[in-house]
């Protein structure tokens, strides 16, 4: 992998990782259109440059992290949900991660939802940020393990999950944001620790291209949310449920005419 490289797959992850399009769908492409997606590094470097992204959102928000315990209690309960399930269905999971169609049909299935979303929940949604309950916290929890299933977006289960709690888009969106700090920090330390248990290290170009791919991320995440914020409610999900539909489309026409694409 390049330095280049290393930018563009982290200027992609910046972009879509909290965007309701599937940041698995986009890594896809990109990197198999560069030639890298079998790559062993490229598969851990994809999951170690979350870090930068997990920190924009903290940086953002820090005020909302410097708050109150009962902020850190409802993120825990809304965790739990995916923590247990990804322990007892890791297998599983890695297994749907080499179905590069299923990546294309769950983007298509989410974007044909996305289409109605904002009519389905157009008379609901009055409660803002505080509005988050515990029972409420655990259900967006449940909505969060659905986008186990690659293609589904973390970021579009959890944004809906706050919708169908009575949140409004702004809340809905912004308690999937600090929801993604544990799970994303989780899942990202747990694949790092099996990477090294394995017996494997970073190398010093390894290491420069980490520290190149987190500060990209980090910096393209902080524009994407700030900028996914005022979109969302200006304009609601129908946009992103176009967008959806022609990345599934178009991943699902490359796989069917054998061009090689690899999930990482």
């Amino acid at each position: 992998m390049s330095v280049l490289q290393a930018i563009i797959l982290a200027i992609v992850e910046g972009l879509t990782e909290f965007l309701p399009v599937s940041s698995t769908g986009h890594m896809i492409i990109t990197s198999s259109l560069m030639g890298i997606a079998d790559d062993s590094f490229t598969k851990t470097f994809t999951i170690a440059i979350q870090f930068g992204a997990i920190l924009s959102v903290v940086v953002l928000y820090w005020k909302r992290f410097f708050v109150t315990l009962s902020f850190y209690y409802k993120l825990l309960v809304a965790f739990i949900p995916a923590a247990v399930m990804g322990l007892l269905f890791n297998d599983y999971i890695d297994a749907l991660l080499e179905r590069v169609e299923v990546v294309a049909v769950t983007l298509i299935l989410g974007g044909v939802l996305f289409l109605f979303i904002d009519k389905i929940f157009k008379e609901t949604g009055e409660k803002g940020k505080d509005g988050v309950s515990y029972p409420n916290a655990f259900k967006i929890g449940l909505f969060q393990t659905i986008a186990m299933i690659p293609g589904v977006s973390r970021s579009a289960a959890t944004i809906i999950g706050g919708l169908t709690q009575g949140l409004n888009k702004k809340a809905a969106a912004e308690f999937s944001f600090f929801l993604a700090v544990p799970t994303m920090f989780a899942a990202t330390a747990y694949k790092l620790l099996k990477f090294y248990q394995e017996g494997n290290s970073f190398g010093t170009n390894e290491v420069v291209l980490l520290l190149v791919g987190n500060v990209v991320a980090f910096i393209v995440a902080m524009i994407a949310i700030k900028s996914f914020i005022t979109f969302l409610t200006k304009h609601g999900f129908k946009w992103f449920g176009y967008y959806r539909i022609i990345l599934g489309l178009l991943i699902l026409i490359l796989f069917l005419f054998g061009v090689e694409l690899s999930v990482l």
